[in-house]
């Protein structure tokens, strides 16, 4: 990766983190003694037979965001009753504690009023740290530039909160369906990796995260998948809260493919905002920017073209690109464990390379 383009991650991870860090001379975990009280006994949890006993998390003074959020109107609902009528301190679905909890912690509950990015799947990071199942589906239709289409892609999202401060993440996997001729049929590659808390204040509501995936080609050649010997994925993501009922998320990363003749690199910088203007109802913007920083070897011979996200095409001419998509949408999560999502994406710059629009909708339940 060429120097200017890490100026530009360094540049958005001082937008990321400058909230948090520029309120004194010395760097501090806590606003108030209450605070580093409750942050020291969060940290100090040990991880195991004693995971779901945070002493800052769920119902504890000082989180921030615990149960009975003063945030926004009162609702009753999507449906009025039954499981998805809005109780903030409900527990949800226990599959993910059925499936996860034996190797698992508790997600944490100091920052429950924020919800997950939904555009840039892959890459964007939601920067806590959270044991959960995320169900998504996509519908992607590709330009005429790209010989048209739609894709769709059909994947399961597994996060697992190993410490307090370190989760295993694996962020792409699923099924394609495809009636574009350039991508068949097939299984996607396998994104895994790990994510380490850097930096948290439940009392100001603000967090920093780093990690990295690595991409295993594993999926079905003829999808675009199976590409190369893998690439890694180095990011950082952070939020804040943000007018009491809002959140900033941003994730900023680069991508290190080990062949670069077969896959091209880019960096990426994604930006969430959103808005509790119900009680579990919110509404979002996403804005993400796309900068290609290597070619490949064009073995598909699509020079100046590329997948983005979901697709490396390795292809020739797309050094220096850059590409920006907006997207809006909302979410309902009827309690803390809960998200159901929905977000329209569009490409904001002329160049659109394979991204016509896309529908993105995910389904998370959470340990």
């Amino acid at each position: 990766m060429k120097h200017h383009e890490w100026g530009l991650v360094g540049l958005a991870l001082a937008a990321v983190t400058m909230p948090a860090w520029a309120t004194s001379g010395d760097v501090a975990f806590a606003t108030s003694d209450t605070a580093a009280a409750i942050e020291t006994a969060c940290w100090d949890t040990d991880c195991g037979d004693g995971c779901g006993g945070d002493a800052c998390c769920g119902d504890s003074v000082g989180c921030g965001s615990s149960c009975g959020s003063s945030c926004c109107l009162e609702n009753c609902g999507l449906f009025g009753l039954g499981c998805l009528t809005y109780d903030s301190c409900s527990d949800g679905c226990g599959l993910p504690e059925l499936l996860l909890g034996s190797i698992a912690c508790p997600s944490e509950r100091c920052f429950d009023d924020f919800i997950s990015p939904m555009t840039n799947p892959v890459y964007f990071e939601d920067p806590r740290n959270v044991t959960e199942l995320r169900g998504i589906f996509i519908q992607h239709k590709v330009p005429a530039t790209a010989l048209g289409g739609d894709v769709q892609l059909y994947a399961l999202q597994i996060r697992a909160r190993l410490t307090e401060r370190l989760s295993l993440i694996a962020t792409k996997d699923g099924y394609v369906v495809s009636d574009n001729p350039l991508i068949d049929d097939g299984w996607a590659d396998l994104d895994i990796g790990l994510k380490y808390a850097l930096y948290r204040d439940p009392a100001a509501q603000q967090l920093l995260s780093a990690g990295f995936t690595y991409n295993i080609p594993m999926g079905t050649p003829r999808s675009r998948q199976a590409r190369g010997d893998g690439i890694f994925n180095l990011f950082l993501t952070g939020g804040a809260e943000l007018f009491d009922c809002g959140h900033w998320l941003s994730g900023v990363g680069g991508l290190l493919p080990v062949d670069g003749d077969a896959n091209s690199s880019f960096v990426y910088w994604s930006n969430h905002f959103d808005y509790q203007v119900r009680k579990g109802w919110y509404g979002l913007l996403e804005f993400n920017w796309y900068h290609w920083a290597a070619d490949g070897d064009n073995r598909l011979g699509l020079t100046g073209l590329d997948g983005g996200d979901l697709f490396n095409l390795g292809s020739a001419g797309v050094e220096g690109n850059d590409i920006v998509t907006g997207a809006f949408g909302g979410k309902y999560k009827p309690n803390r464990n809960t998200e159901i999502g929905l977000a329209w994406e569009v490409p904001l710059t002329e160049r659109r390379d394979v991204l016509e629009n896309r529908l993105t909708a995910d389904l998370i339940f959470r340990y």
